[in-house]
This record gives C-alpha cells, sequence and structure tokens, in this order.
C-alpha cells in the first residue's frame, strides 16, 4: 500500500503542476453548467406553455425533461475529456525513460497501474463533485426525486471508469501522448456507436453488438434504472482493460529483462 499511495500522490501533483487537472476541471464545469442552464431554460418555458393545459402538464417531470438529458450530455462531455486526462499516465514516462527507472524499484507492475488508475479516478470524482449545484438548484427549486439523480451520478462514475481503462491501456502501449489520446477517442467512438450496425446485421450478431454498446448500458442510468447486468458490464469494461494494460506493461519488464 505503502508503494501505491506514494505512485498516488505522485501523479496527483503531475496533474496539477502541469495545469492539465485545472484545464479538465474547468472545461467540465464550464460545459455542464451551460448545458444544465440551457436544459432548465427549456424545461421552464415549456412548463409555462404548458400551464393551460392540465394533460400536457402532468407530463412533464424533472428527471425525464432535465436530469436526464443533462447527464446524457455529460457522458458525451467525458467522451472527449477522458482520453486527455488518460494520454501522458504511461505514455510520458515511457517516453522519457523515467518507466524503465521506476521499474527497476521493489514495486510491482499491478501497483503502479492501480495507482495510475486511482489517481486518474479521483480526477473523475472531482469533476462529477464539481457539478454539486445541479442537485442543489432542483432541490430548491423544483421537487426531484433523489433516486434517478443517484443511478444517473453512479453511471456516470461507471462511465468515467470504464473510460479510464480504457484511455491507460491506450497509454501504455505507445510512447506518444497524442497518439494515446487519440487511440483512446477512437476506441471510446467505437465502442459508443458500436450497436448502430445491429439493424444491418443478423439477429444474434446485432444483439452482441448491441451488449457491447459502451452508451446501451449508460442509458439504463439515465432512465433512472440501475440494472446488475449494466453494472457487471462496466466492471468487466474496466478489469479488462486495465488486465491489457497490465500485460503490455509486464511485456516490456520481459524484454528489459
Amino acid at each position: 500500500m505503502r508503494n501505491i499511495w506514494a505512485i498516488y500522490k505522485k501523479e496527483m501533483r503531475s496533474y496539477f503542476i502541469s495545469s492539465i487537472a485545472y484545464v479538465i476541471l474547468f472545461i467540465f464545469s464550464l460545459i455542464s453548467g451551460y448545458f444544465f442552464f440551457a436544459i432548465t431554460a427549456t424545461y421552464s418555458k415549456m412548463s409555462f406553455d404548458y400551464g393551460q393545459m392540465p394533460y400536457y402538464q402532468g407530463l412533464l417531470n424533472i428527471e425525464e425533461f432535465v436530469v436526464r438529458p443533462l447527464f446524457s450530455n455529460l457522458g458525451v462531455v467525458m467522451l472527449f475529456l477522458i482520453p486527455m486526462l488518460t494520454m501522458r499516465l504511461v505514455a510520458e514516462e515511457k517516453g522519457s525513460g523515467t518507466l524503465k527507472l521506476l521499474i527497476s524499484y521493489p514495486v510491482r507492475d499491478i501497483d503502479v497501474l492501480f495507482a495510475k488508475y486511482l489517481a486518474a479516478l479521483s480526477m473523475l470524482v472531482a469533476m462529477l463533485l464539481l457539478t454539486f449545484p445541479v442537485p442543489l438548484f432542483l432541490f430548491l427549486y423544483g421537487n426531484p426525486e433523489l433516486g434517478p439523480l443517484l443511478s444517473n451520478y453512479l453511471g456516470l462514475f461507471l462511465l468515467g471508469g470504464a473510460f479510464i481503462a480504457l484511455g491507460i491501456f491506450a497509454s501504455s502501449i505507445t510512447e506518444r501522448q497524442v497518439v494515446a489520446s487519440v487511440l483512446t477517442f477512437g476506441a471510446l467512438i467505437l465502442f459508443w456507436v458500436i450497436n448502430w450496425a445491429q439493424e444491418l446485421t443478423e439477429l444474434n450478431l446485432g444483439i452482441i453488438l448491441e451488449d457491447l454498446s459502451i452508451f446501451t448500458h449508460f442509458e439504463n442510468f439515465t432512465k433512472g434504472i440501475i440494472i446488475t447486468h449494466d453494472v457487471v458490464y462496466y466492471v468487466l469494461f474496466t478489469v479488462f482493460f486495465l488486465f491489457l494494460a497490465y500485460t503490455a506493461l509486464q511485456s516490456r519488464s520481459w524484454r528489459s529483462n
């Protein structure tokens, strides 16, 4: 645990010394604030327009018209920001040669990987904490249900954790940070839209593509539904790409021997 803690602190310092943390947190806060403003303004206008029509007024609810579109959009924003968060984690040390020095210490590769994943995950938690004005505003001026809000936050956390795992794997197979970022972004886009081809394929293949889609599993969380299958998908997705990253680190150790 001492090694993990030491590497974790080093990674967190690197985030803030290089200003990446400030830029990502600022951009995420700015965009999430803009989306929240635009979506709530649209919801307020619809509530006003349908004020004299009880039937349509009854169809309007905060969870469906504010919370769900907001968190769906935040998932897309993370698609762009997470690759910038993970691109330097291993690639920078490989490019500068410090990774060779690091693995020469009595530190296990799994410790290095786990500490770097925890550091990126901490940044993700910081991003989510910065959205605290959203539930605060909703509870002050509306009457939202707590369950769907928690479901959306859980979905966004699992989604981000899966993105980070894939990003660390991409960073572990190249020495160039830009290449790692592009690889991560391209792979995430593929996993996001892979179910679009399901109608063009046979039934069984279509079901597989639908189940592989990272967006399909996120969609249930935005509806306020927590399904075990979706949670298991994200856990397996994360473990699988962390395992690939671990294998990439191990292969480097084997080659150096």
